[in-house]
């Protein structure tokens, strides 16, 4: 293994896995510059600034070509830094944005050509809870006639609650980070059961990343349930770094994450789809 110079100056190592041509990143953020793009004034943490440039860095180490930038709520509705870093490589990045029901049409318009593909709700408690649910019904009734998704960004304890209303949406959706399951709890927990039900539907994807999240290094309670998620649904499964892991105590290497691909889908055409195909399909990129 050899390292290289991170997007933070601190050596890391390359990953021993050697990702196809054309594999995503199918969740990661830009923080800032704040200088340039000011952190929302209602924000639940200040993250270290991680431009669009510490992201490039972190996809040549890894061998990745492709991405999906998630706004992050520290950013709040102000989607400009993810904008700008689609901007500077429009065919390999897209992004999903954060919106409340002031996006008029036009707003929305300007976001689906600046890369947009869908909107992100928190419902996670340490980053302010559910969302005002008037607001939510009235932005999925805006973007159903996009072709765009909606991203639920969920605690364990709200796949069981929540389930039936997401069922009921109109546009496809993706669970984030396994749903942050309790791995200590098994895969027959509720919340897991709850949530590979969900991720049987045609509409429904799953992000089998986060591993880092809900589970410690080297990461192996999250592979059960990033398994069974890929079994469950092979072609709606998506992965992706979380760069730069916000509000998580303990830094990561991110080539642990990526080698961790070849351990929940050990087939060579397994890893295509999770890193290339997937994403390919549901954000729009040419393969």
């Amino acid at each position: 293994m050899t390292s290289a110079p991170s997007e933070s100056g601190v050596h890391k190592r390359k990953p021993i896995f050697t990702a196809p041509p054309l594999s995503c990143d199918a969740h990661c953020h830009v923080f800032g510059p704040g200088a340039v793009f000011p952190y929302a004034p209602d924000r639940r943490y200040t993250p270290e600034d991680a431009p669009k440039e510490a992201l490039a860095a972190l996809h040549d180490r890894l061998g990745l070509e492709r991405a999906v930038i998630v706004q992050a709520s520290c950013h709040g509705t102000d989607n400009r830094a993810m904008l700008d870093a689609i901007a500077w490589r429009p065919d390999r990045y897209r992004g999903v944005a954060i919106v409340d029901d002031s996006f008029d049409e036009k707003a929305l318009q300007a976001l689906d050509d600046g890369g947009v593909r869908g909107v992100r709700f928190n419902f996670v408690k340490h980053l302010g809870g559910a969302p005002d649910m008037a607001v939510f019904d009235r932005v999925i009734d805006r973007i159903k006639g996009r072709g765009w998704h909606v991203v639920l960004h969920l605690d364990a304890i709200d796949i069981v609650p929540l389930a039936d209303m997401i069922r009921r949406l109109p546009v496809p959706f993706v669970i984030d980070h396994m749903g942050r399951v309790d791995t200590a709890l098994g895969t027959d927990q509720p919340a897991f059961r709850s949530l590979l039900d969900l991720a049987r539907r045609e509409d429904c994807w799953v992000k089998v990343c986060g591993s880092e999240r809900i589970s410690s290094y080297p990461f192996d309670a999250a592979l059960p349930f990033a398994r069974a998620l890929v079994e469950a649904s092979p072609e709606r499964t998506l992965w992706g770094t979380d760069f730069p892991h916000p509000n998580l105590k303990d830094p990561v290497d991110e080539a642990d994450l990526l080698d961790l691909v070849t351990k929940i889908a050990p087939s060579v055409e397994g890893q295509r789809r999770l890193l290339v195909d997937n994403p390919a399909r549901l954000y729009g990129f040419t393969t």
